[in-house]
This record gives C-alpha cells, sequence and structure tokens, in this order.
C-alpha cells in the first residue's frame, strides 16, 4: 500500500469510529435497543463500503465530509445485515468480529430489533445529510433502497441460502455475491460520484469498478475461509465449507480462485485508466482487497 493511502485508511476508519456511535447516541430510544445496535456498530470492522465513497471524494478533490452522513449510513445497513446473517434462522454464527454475535449477548428479539433500527435510520441519515441538496438526496436513497432491498442485498441473502447444499456453477455463485456482497460496494462509489457530481461517462465507468471490487471482495473473503487466520478474520475457518456453501476454491481449486481474483483485479483497474483515475487512492483500495488479510 502507498503511504497515501495508508493514511487515507487510517484516517477515514478513525472518522467512522468516531462519528458513527455519535449518530445512534443521539436517538430518542430504548436504552437497550441503542446498546444493542452500538454492540455490532462499534465491533470494529475494514469499514471498505465508507473509505471506497471517501475514496471517490478524494479522486474528485471534494472533502471526505460531504459523505460523512451517507458513508455512516451505509455502514450501519452492512451492519444491520450481518446481525442478521448471524442469526440461528440463517448462518447461525456465534462469533463476529472476534467477539460473540448480537444475538448471543442481547437474545434473538433485540438483535433482530436492532437490526431493523439500524436499517431505517440509515434513511434519515441520508435525507438529512447536511452538504447534500434535495435532488442528491432523492437519488442516493432511491439507488440504496435498490442496492439494499429485495433485489440486491437482502434478494442475494436469500439466494445464497437457497444455495445451501447445492453445486452452483461460477455464474450463478457470481450472481449470488453481486447482488449479497457486490450492490452495496457498488453503491458506496454511485453514491460518491453522485456527491462528487463526476459526469455521466464517469459514473458509468465507476459503477464498473465498483462491481469488479465487489466481486475482488467475495473471491479474497472465500480464500481466506480456507487460508486466513481465524484470529485476524474474527470467525472460524472453514465456515463457508460447514455450512455447505459452494465458492469459488471449492468450484475451481485454490490456484484456480487466485487466478479470477487476478482476472477480476485488472477488471476493476481497467475503467480507472479510461477515465483519468489511475493512481489514485480507488486503485489502491482495489489492491488492499486483494492483498488483505483478513
Amino acid at each position: 500500500m502507498s503511504s497515501k493511502f495508508e493514511s487515507f485508511l487510517q484516517e477515514t476508519k478513525q472518522l467512522i469510529d468516531r462519528e458513527l456511535p455519535e449518530f445512534i447516541n443521539r436517538l430518542d430510544a430504548e436504552h437497550r435497543l441503542k446498546e444493542a445496535m452500538l454492540y455490532s456498530l462499534e465491533a470494529g470492522g475494514k469499514r471498505v463500503r465508507p473509505v471506497l465513497l471517501m475514496a471517490v471524494l478524494d479522486a474528485y478533490g471534494q472533502p471526505i465530509s460531504d459523505g460523512l452522513e451517507v458513508a455512516c449510513a451505509l455502514e450501519m445497513v452492512h451492519t444491520y445485515s450481518l446481525i442478521h446473517d448471524d442469526l440461528p434462522a440463517m448462518d447461525d454464527d456465534d462469533l463476529r468480529r472476534g467477539q460473540p454475535t448480537n444475538h448471543k449477548v442481547f437474545g434473538e428479539a433485540t438483535a433482530i430489533l436492532a437490526g431493523d433500527a439500524l436499517l431505517t435510520h440509515s434513511f434519515s441519515m441520508i435525507s438529512n445529510a447536511p452538504h447534500l441538496n434535495d435532488d442528491v438526496k432523492v437519488k442516493l436513497i432511491s439507488i440504496f433502497s435498490e442496492a439494499a432491498g429485495a433485489s440486491g442485498m437482502v434478494g442475494g441473502q436469500l439466494a445464497d441460502m437457497l444455495g445451501e447444499g447445492k453445486q452452483l456453477d461460477v455464474d450463478q455463485l457470481a450472481s449470488i455475491h453481486h447482488r449479497k456482497t457486490g450492490e452495496l460496494l457498488a453503491f458506496a462509489v454511485k453514491a460518491g460520484a453522485l456527491i462528487a457530481g463526476a459526469t455521466m461517462t464517469d459514473a458509468v465507468k465507476l459503477s464498473e469498478y465498483g462491481k469488479e471490487v465487489g466481486l475482488l471482495f467475495q473471491i479474497k473473503d472465500d480464500i481466506l475461509d480456507l487460508e486466513g487466520d481465524a484470529q485476524l478474520i474474527g470467525k472460524p475457518v472453514g465456515s463457508d465449507l460447514s455450512n455447505n456453501k459452494s465458492t469459488y476454491p471449492g468450484l475451481l481449486g485454490m490456484d484456480g480462485a487466485k487466478e479470477m481474483l487476478a482476472t477480476h483485479h485488472q477488471k476493476a483497474l481497467d475503467p480507472l485508466k479510461e477515465i483519468g483515475l489511475a493512481g489514485t487512492l480507488l486503485e489502491d483500495l482495489a489492491n488492499y482487497i486483494v492483498q488483505r488479510n483478513h
């Protein structure tokens, strides 16, 4: 990683880690509910989605603070999805980011409601963002709801569950992961482009980049699920195998999965070159996703 990207990653993560809990603390809500929301929000994580959004703003010379509320809203939706993913009715996980999952600490009912509260509050965050005009807010809410909803993340989660125990092909697996994981990562890029006022040509190319980054993220996750360090990942390795899920290493072998990772890494970088954003933090971020160890 470049020193600039390391500094940006640290700065952005610190900003999100500092400001995100404040948006919850200001809510007029039951203490127990806020406690459960904060438990998962403050568990850490890479904050890749907010970093991605703010890297787009940086590439266009915009202050990253202009995207703060949208970045935090995005992290809230991502966190809600993890809380619900971990529930006994879904993946039935005991650990998330190295600590007991939300329902193990607060019970299933409160965990469900904490996820619901994070999801609904995220849209309030965007609608009240002080640096954005109303037209941008409406567009952001529209594409955000699509990315997080039935045709995006939620639909991908169900397809992932229905695919357990079945032998999917690579295209079917990529479709599931594009919806389940890739749509929110792509939204981060689209949101950054909207806030920065990027041209339509740039927005299209950035969307291509965002789609590839989403796929990169999932392929790398599948590789780390077999080769990673459980302490760094924060959950047991081999969980996909134990849940009878199709994975890229399972379909292609480890060498094939790593070759696919390299292919899509290049496909992520190509659109950046076409719009003059090669060498920016967006390129560094794609490299970071490929090289990460957790």
